[in-house]
């Protein structure tokens, strides 16, 4: 089977589960992130067509040896504006990328990151994903498979979790003593 494969330019992570694998409702446990595509990066939404495109093509036998109709099947690029309340996703395309092996994680200069603090949601870097479809249980589509990651830059936390630096200030160590 082809390996179809995008490197995203510059997006946001989301959901962020990259260091152990988590298991839903009793499954396999996967490693996954939501990447949060800005809708400007045309480069990126492009190839990721493109490449869902040919997921198909590829994977023709999941539909029955015939091209199907792309409303009638799960897609991977997902409307943020349209099936997200939430601004981290507004004027932004998403997509959810999971695998059952860890993806490997570096930072700009391709150096292992191994400090888990490092990668969380609202950090902004580059996603090597893959595209497959598939066929099981009644559901068909072209699923989306988390490769790598590279950290590109920090961003502000999301999910309403704050930094110890935005809960504290410096403690002068007197003020204790009185």
């Amino acid at each position: 089977m082809k390996n179809i494969k995008v490197v995203t330019n510059k997006v946001r992570l989301s959901y962020v589960n990259v260091w152990e694998p988590k298991s839903i409702n009793g499954s396999v446990p996967k490693y996954s992130v939501s990447i949060i595509i800005p809708k400007d990066d045309v480069e990126t939404i492009e190839a990721v067509e493109k490449a869902v495109d040919e997921a198909i093509e590829v994977g023709i036998s999941k539909f029955g040896g015939k091209n199907p109709n792309k409303n009638n099947i799960k897609l991977p690029l997902r409307d943020g504006d349209v099936e997200r309340d939430d601004e981290a996703y507004a004027n932004s395309y998403y997509i959810n990328a999971n695998s059952i092996t860890p993806p490997q994680i570096v930072d700009k200069n391709v150096k292992p990151i191994v400090d888990k603090g490092e990668i969380y949601s609202g950090v902004y870097g580059r996603v090597s994903i893959n595209f497959y479809a598939f066929n099981s249980n009644g559901n068909r589509g072209v699923a989306c498979g988390l490769g790598n990651i590279q950290k590109l830059e920090d961003g502000k936390m999301l999910g309403n979790r704050s930094s110890a630096e935005d809960d504290f200030s410096k403690v002068d160590e007197d003020s204790f003593l009185n």
